[in-house]
């Protein structure tokens, strides 16, 4: 390399002249496998830039190093400990400064992505002057910061939208979506797409190139589209679209971004970073930023559970039914030669027809779609038993059928291979009675709808073999699905916290309180859907079922609407009648009059019974501790989570005053309120800031 950086001593980045005069930076962070953006690797960013500026060469790359992708974004650990110092400013305005000098080099640059590019990733390539991806599938560009309850905060808010217009930004920004490589040429963010070998080869030619002319009418429209009045303009309706799915209560980033967006005068483009910078450090502080920071780093646990290979290729679901059958298709979806069984025909057919839907959905690109589907194969015999390894039971909730079937699947599996139950409520304990083989016997319960839900628990028993849980651990991380480890008592952790809180949503429905007022009062509280409606969803069948189970061992009553199995074609959404009618595969409620008020307690008589419930289970001894517990309940029920989880909202609220309003419940509605066993546990008083 020439003089130009003599004396500098990077330990995240490489420098190196190509014969055509294009200096190549490659981000290759110290110690990991992963690129992320912390302070040491800004600074060492910026000191590299700075030579540049003083001694500009023909063009620049920037690339990464790594295999796994560009950038994952900042360095979130390093975010929170400027959090807890109050230093928020001082990192963020380190991360503008940097870039912008990028921005201004009096030379070409050009960004070289590969793999993922995400948040700071993002933002750096946006400094560039242009972008050039790889083909590869695995190329993900998007600025997902809003999830973390904060917006792009190192020139991210203020360059996309001048690059590809408002709306596009917005629409990338205010949802946190990623982007395919052809995805994002199309909407302007990428100027070629290459494949991965010529990667670095079309960067430099962009870059010895010059600028790239981009379409007029993309100038235009991304010019026209943040002037002033159009952002006064704007604004109010793009925050009516965030308003239509968050409150500004609960998660304030959206609204901040478009505030920022929309504020600055003049000042030009260190105005509107100022500007970003304010909007960042102000959210940064918020509990609903500690919290989406706290969650990102329960689902990043949840999925280290899942390390190395399974030996998993050959699945068998036995069930073909709305559970099972999207268990298969899913499976087949991810890449595992699936067999799919059921005592009728017609059950399987059902499936495999929905499975093709998925797959549809899923594979856009038809030649590709083929081979997925034919991973699925309809097994009215039960042939692929002998070969699989893994069966999963998905069949009705019934301990003396499922132990039937047990009986009969035994002697026929390969030594090794894993049986597997979807209860969601019976106890292990009871269905491993005269399993051969209890060791390489768990449960593995998804949720519904399967393609949508992340969570998977993963329900183990007295006598199961640690690496029993490893596999199937290591199986749903392919499945890309989060796996949480749960005792194997009745309900587990999900359907033991929700069952109490759908009770006492059917307690106030079987009252006369509306369906909707019921929901509206638990969607205000921040659940994405309301407990009645929840119940359709699940099905008035499965409901009735995990009640008998577990109503006796919570010592609850269960009302006249769930005590019995629901009539033929009423089962709830799946029929398309249950509580409420569906349509095109939503809710249609009956119109509440305006002149009904909501009972004052009705909020406290949904959440507190469900806060109630998780404070049991951490008791005990359902998860290992209060994180996994926090998880499995967000990721496995969606709750609230700008909350951080029931434990943590009990952690920020306070024990004692959640447990005076638990014990107003029971004065005056019952003892089905009266507070579980746990109140007292000091993992209830952590400080709430603590991950």
């Amino acid at each position: 390399m020439s003089s130009r950086f003599d004396g500098l001593h990077p330990r995240n980045w490489t420098t190196a002249l190509r014969p055509d005069g294009v200096v190549v930076i490659a981000f290759d962070c110290a110690d990991t496998t992963v690129n992320t953006f912390s302070q040491e690797v800004l600074r060492e960013l910026g000191e590299i830039v700075a030579r540049l500026a003083m001694d500009p060469p023909k063009g620049v790359v920037v690339r990464s190093a790594k295999a796994s992708g560009f950038a994952a974004g900042a360095n979130i650990r390093e975010f929170q400990q400027f959090d807890a110092r109050g230093t928020i400013g001082d990192a963020i305005q380190r991360g503008q400064r940097v870039f912008e000098s990028i921005a201004r080099l009096p030379c070409p640059t050009v960004t070289a992505i590969h793999g993922f590019c995400m948040g700071g990733g993002t933002e750096l390539a946006l400094a560039c002057r242009q972008r050039v991806a790889s083909s590869d599938d695995s190329t993900r560009i998007g600025l997902p910061e809003v999830k973390l309850g904060i917006f792009p905060g190192w020139g991210g808010s203020v360059r996309l939208p001048r690059l590809i217009g408002a709306p596009a930004a917005f629409d990338l920004m205010l949802t946190g979506r990623t982007l395919s490589a052809k995805a994002a040429q199309a909407m302007g963010l990428v100027d070629k797409v290459v494949a991965p070998a010529v990667l670095e080869d079309t960067a430099a030619e962009l870059a010895l190139r010059g600028h790239a002319s981009r379409p007029a009418k993309q100038r235009l429209l991304a010019w026209a589209t943040n002037l002033w009045p159009v952002r006064q303009a704007m604004a109010p309706m793009l925050e009516k679209q965030v308003a239509r799915k968050a409150r500004r209560d609960h998660y304030p980033a959206p609204y901040a971004l478009i505030d920022s967006w929309r504020a600055p005068l003049g000042g030009g483009t260190q105005g509107a970073l100022d500007a970003e910078r304010r909007g960042v450090v102000k959210l940064a502080g918020t509990a609903t930023a500690r919290n989406l920071i706290r969650v990102y780093f329960l689902q990043e646990r949840l999925k280290a559970l899942g390390q190395g290979d399974p030996g998993i290729r050959h699945v068998h679901v036995v069930g073909a039914g709305v559970m099972g059958g999207d268990i298969a298709a899913w499976s087949a979806y991810k890449g595992f030669e699936v067999t799919l069984q059921d005592r009728e025909q017609r059950f399987i057919d059902g499936a495999m027809t929905r499975a093709q839907a998925l797959f549809e959905k899923k594979v856009k690109d038809p030649a590709k779609r083929g081979p997925v589907a034919a991973r699925l194969k309809s097994d009215l015999a039960g042939a692929g038993i002998a070969d699989a390894d893994l069966v999963i039971e998905a069949i009705i909730e019934n301990p003396d059928a499922k132990r039937d079937l047990y009986a009969s699947i035994e002697p026929e599996l390969k030594a090794d291979a894993l049986l597997t139950t979807n209860t969601s409520s019976i106890p292990l304990a009871e269905l491993r009675e005269h399993v051969q083989r209890p060791a390489q016997f768990a449960g593995l319960h998804y949720f519904n709808p399967v393609a949508l839900m992340p969570l998977v628990e993963l329900i183990h028993h007295d006598t199961m073999a640690p690496g029993t849980q490893q596999r199937l651990a290591a199986f749903c991380k392919k499945l890309d699905k989060l796996p949480v480890p749960v005792a194997g008592t009745p309900g587990f952790l999900v359907n033991r916290v929700l069952f109490p809180y759908m009770l006492e949503a059917m307690t106030a429905y079987a009252e006369g309180i509306p369906g909707a007022v019921i929901d509206k009062a638990a969607v205000n509280f921040g659940m994405p859907m309301g407990p009645v409606e929840l119940v359709d969803t699940v099905g008035l069948d499965v409901a009735s079922g995990v009640g008998k189970e577990l109503a006796p061992f919570l010592g609850l009553q269960i009302p006249a609407a769930l005590a019995a199995p629901p009539e033929q074609g009423k089962r709830g959404k799946k029929d398309g009648q249950g509580i409420y009618t569906w349509t095109d595969g939503k809710a249609v409620k009956p119109e509440v009059t305006t002149s009904y008020t909501a009972p004052a307690d009705l909020q406290d008589r949904l959440i507190l019974p469900l806060l109630n419930e998780a404070v049991a289970c951490l008791h005990d001894g359902v998860v290992e501790d209060a994180d996994l517990l926090d998880a499995g309940v967000i990721f496995g029920t969606g709750f609230a989570p700008f909350r951080g989880g029931p434990i943590q909202y009990i952690r920020e609220t306070g024990p004692d005053a959640l447990l005076a309003r638990l014990k107003a419940l029971q004065a005056t509605h019952g003892d089905r309120f009266a507070p579980r066993q746990g109140w007292d546990d000091p993992r209830l008083r952590v400080p709430a800031h603590a991950a």
